[in-house]
């Protein structure tokens, strides 16, 4: 969900400014997944522009405190939210905490890195949101370490359906910046994109998986 439609434009405005979105319908792009897309995200360049990473560090946390106060702990998703996620700590004042895709197979293993005691509360910063699975296995970790995870804020969605499904399924509240639909306006009323381009953009929207150039 998004609580603000500036921010939202805002947001996605300064990652096309800074290519931290790539959109390229004539050539896609294939993710990790196999999936063929003609959008490329990497939220973790706004951290080479103080002024953008200022803006995106101030939003999220007046979204988080908006949202629900201030909880004990922000916590990042790594790798991609370590870096904002340390941001929106900092300015909040608060611990900051970490979580990797799955525990060290070395030292003390830690899937959680940083302190973290049973019962605090815990809202989760994430940079990127594609189907959630990532995102997800973070709250696990984190419900597992004894935490209370109050949501997850997080830069950019796609919106896919799987994704809304997933995080409905485990019953944690997600808001973003900016997302897919937001975007796409933005850059066809901005003529960033032609008409062709903006219906190849919303054709794969309906079906990712299965798209195909």
């Amino acid at each position: 969900m998004i609580l603000d439609k500036h921010t939202a434009s805002k947001t996605a405005e300064l990652l096309l400014q800074i290519n931290a979105i790539k959109l390229r319908p004539e050539n896609p792009f294939k993710w990790a997944s196999g999936w063929n897309s003609p959008i490329y995200c990497d939220n973790r360049i706004l951290l080479s522009f103080p002024v953008i990473r200022n803006f995106i560090k101030e939003e999220i946390a007046k979204q988080v405190e908006e949202l629900y106060g201030k909880p004990d702990i922000i916590a990042g998703v790594a790798t991609g939210a370590i870096g904002v996620g340390v941001l929106v700590a900092e300015y909040l004042g608060l611990p900051f905490i970490y979580v990797r895709p799955e525990a060290k197979s070395h030292g003390r293993q830690n899937q959680i890195e940083g302190l973290l005691e049973p019962d605090q509360t815990v809202v989760v910063i994430e940079d990127l949101i594609s189907t959630g699975k990532s995102s997800l296995n973070a709250v696990d970790a984190l419900l597992k370490g004894g935490a209370r995870v109050k949501g997850m804020v997080a830069i950019f969605t796609y919106g896919f359906d799987l994704a809304r499904k997933n995080f409905e399924k485990k019953g944690v509240e997600l808001h973003t910046l900016s997302d897919y639909q937001t975007l796409v306006e933005l850059a066809s009323e901005s003529h960033y994109i032609k008409e062709e381009q903006l219906q190849t953009l919303m054709e794969w929207r309906k079906d990712p998986a299965q798209w195909k150039p």
